[in-house]
């Protein structure tokens, strides 16, 4: 029986061939993305934004192999993200030279530039690195946790994040008054639930130099890397770090502020950690969540903020929510009557959509006791 007689018609050829040429466009994308990764990894870009350099130099100066240097180069050209020069004759390859254009430079090798996207690439790689468990998890349930996407994925997070809380963390949460006024309290304890690698954490000991902060974080590797950058940026004397899920924090009272960066739809248990800070707040303490910025309901087609969201929970944030047994398994797409719902079920009795936009593709929510 033919598709037609089973009740569909046959798709006109202008849309098999558009849609073809989609996919074909999506593996051309795929490639570009892995040889982001190439580069940003083996230190090219790195010197490619010192100087020009053949493919010889570039092999020296980063003691990798000369012929694939030169291969990468080419692509990298052949791509348009390098600029070549026009050598002819038998010796062109090894005489020609690769330059990085300033735009490009920020993009893949500036780690404080707000247009810094190398570690996505990072990002993509350690996925794809891990794609037969995450298959075996699609099969049969469970999960694929950070720690087992290794080092690129838990680099990566830490990395695409850091220059949003260095440049604009500080100026976002004083443009909200009520909460620059409670932050600004001489002796302010605020806590950061689910720190990572400890950008944000330092980015709030910088800002509000009277307060003291504590991360909390489950990742031993992460705690160790934002230990390091507290000890090098020197605000180590303020903020400490401490393996721990939300779900064990301080005392009742200790805190006037806590605050959860782009983690609070990662974790198995939100309503339990939500639960835990509310009760480690002061009375007049607020939970500020820092998460997605995605649509308010699944449309189909999505904008672009969507369809990445959902690329990052396929293959990164939903398989580690369900890493753990019991997950509700949120995933990063967590919609804001998601985060309203567990608010409400851990006993918050207001929230508050914060004014704070263009900040990457996050929102900020206000959880009050």
């Amino acid at each position: 029986m033919s598709t037609g007689e089973q009740g569909g018609a046959d798709a006109p050829e202008s849309d098999v061939d558009a849609f073809a040429e989609r996919v074909f466009g999506s593996v051309l994308g795929a490639f570009e993305t892995l040889s982001i990764h190439v580069g940003d990894r083996l230190g090219w870009y790195d010197v490619l934004t010192r100087e020009p350099c053949t493919a010889g130099e570039l092999a020296a100066a980063t003691g990798t192999d000369p012929r694939y240097a030169r291969e990468w180069l080419e692509q990298q050209a052949a791509y348009g993200i390098l600029e070549a020069s026009a050598e002819t004759g038998p010796e062109a390859s090894a005489a020609r030279r690769y330059t990085l254009p300033p735009a490009h430079a920020e993009v893949l090798a500036d780690r404080h530039s707000l247009a810094y996207s190398a570690p996505l690439a990072r990002m993509f790689a350690a996925a794809g690195r891990a794609i037969d468990p995450l298959l075996d998890a699609y099969r049969g349930g469970g999960g694929v946790s950070w720690a087992e996407l290794g080092e690129d994925a838990r680099d990566a997070q830490g990395d695409i994040n850091r220059p949003w809380f260095e440049q604009r963390l500080a100026p976002d949460l004083a443009g909200v008054p009520w909460l620059q006024e409670l932050l600004s309290r001489p002796g302010a304890r605020l806590a950061d639930v689910g720190c990572g690698h400890g950008w944000s954490s330092i980015a709030l000991a910088k800002a509000y130099p009277e307060a003291r902060i504590d991360g909390h974080d489950i990742d031993v590797p992460s705690l160790e890397a934002a230990e390091a950058h507290a000890r090098e940026a020197g605000v180590d004397d303020r903020v400490a770090f401490f393996r721990a899920g939300g779900d064990e924090l301080a005392a009742p009272g200790t805190y006037d502020a806590a605050f959860v960066f782009e983690a609070l739809h990662d974790m198995p248990f939100p309503v339990e950690v939500l639960r835990s800070v509310r009760e480690a707040l002061a009375p007049d303490g607020v939970v500020v969540i820092m998460d997605e910025a995605v649509g308010e309901e699944f449309t189909a087609p999505a904008d672009e903020v969507d369809r990445i969201m959902y690329g990052y929970s396929l293959f990164i944030c939903l398989p580690d929510g369900l890493s753990t047994p019991g997950s509700v398994g949120t995933g990063t797409v967590m919609r804001q009557a998601t985060l309203e719902a567990y608010a409400r079920e851990a006993g918050f009795g207001a929230t508050e959509v914060l004014p704070i936009e263009g900040f990457a593709a996050f929102r900020f929510t206000a959880l009050r006791r």
